[in-house]
């Protein structure tokens, strides 16, 4: 695609509209994809990997999929959590649009599909989900998780997968030392190449009281 990434944000690339068949959140339907998206062809692996490794989304509030493509996290999450509100976010124009019709298709109406800047900068997220953007760069990437982990909830979880061969483990220490003051960083699981990393936003807990994991 030359300098065409599924990270710019109005790929130029023709767009070869694509219908495939998936199994999101315990459902099972067809969704549209293009070209000039991450992953057109399929669910991505580490997208799999993380939908199968994370426990069900938190029932109500906001809920974030950063690096959303086409959208089989969002999708995946607003099925789970109909109450939620599902934030799907990405600075592919093409891939919102993708996620806006597909959510319309599965009849799911708490789905927004929105560029960084129209999220309200007073939104926090009851739960993060996120096969990030790792080929943006390191600093990019790094920028991008210091703009939204931040944005969690007190008591509440973002759930990262990465390649184990794209430095999921120096990933890891650097999440770690980063956010070393109120968070906690965990590997919750490892599969088929990847890591599911697990960082937890901590909330005051009350004297004499213990905070459960």
């Amino acid at each position: 695609m030359g300098s065409d990434h599924y990270f710019s944000a109005s790929p130029s690339s023709a767009e070869n509209l694509r219908r495939i068949r998936v199994s999101l959140g315990g459902r099972i339907g067809e969704v549209t994809t293009a070209g000039g998206v991450f992953s057109p062809d399929h669910v991505d692996g580490g997208t799999a990997v993380l939908l199968a490794n994370t426990p069900p989304p938190p029932p109500g509030g906001h809920l974030l999929d950063l690096g959303c493509g086409w959208g089989p996290i969002a999708l995946s999450l607003a099925v789970q959590s109909p109450h939620a509100t599902v934030w799907a976010v990405d600075v592919n124009d093409r891939a919102l649009d993708l996620v806006r019709r597909n959510a319309q298709e599965w009849g799911l109406t708490n789905i927004n599909a929105v560029r960084p800047e129209d999220v309200p900068g007073d939104v926090r997220f009851r739960g993060i989900r996120s096969n990030p953007p790792i080929r943006v760069g390191k600093n990019e990437l790094h920028g991008l998780l210091e703009t939204w982990l931040p944005r969690l909830d007190e008591r509440s979880d973002a759930w990262l997968v990465v390649q184990r061969n794209l430095g999921s483990d120096s990933l890891q220490r650097w999440l770690a030392a980063t956010f070393d003051d109120g968070y906690s960083v965990t590997r919750a699981a490892t599969g088929r190449g990847f890591r599911v990393l697990k960082v937890r936003r901590h909330g005051a807990v009350p004297t004499g009281a213990i905070e459960l994991p």
